[in-house]
């Protein structure tokens, strides 16, 4: 099993989609305060990888084992705007643009 970094996500930018045997998740941002709407396992890995707002939907498969795996390897994907900006090389405020 791959291991995780815990980081808090304050602000993620775009969607993440992770697959794992027949399982597949996607993630997206979501508005600050409306918190982790996700179902089952999806939602466990999202609030112990430090996710605050996020929505998202498990697709295709109800083992929540291989969901929990799709989880986390949609969360290794998810990326911060100061990362997005950095690699652009230009300031965040710009992204918005």
């Amino acid at each position: 099993m791959p291991s995780v970094l815990l980081i808090f996500f304050e602000k993620q930018y775009g969607r993440a989609d992770g697959d794992y045997g027949a399982a597949k998740v996607m993630l997206r941002p979501a508005s600050p305060g409306t918190g982790v709407i996700a179902g089952g396992a999806v939602r466990i890995v999202l609030e112990m990888a430090g996710v605050e707002n996020a929505l998202g939907k498990q697709i295709r498969s109800k083992n929540a084992l291989n969901n929990a795996r799709a989880t986390v390897v949609a969360v290794q994907k998810m990326r911060q705007f100061s990362d997005v900006a950095r690699e652009r090389g230009i300031p965040m405020e710009e992204l918005w643009k």
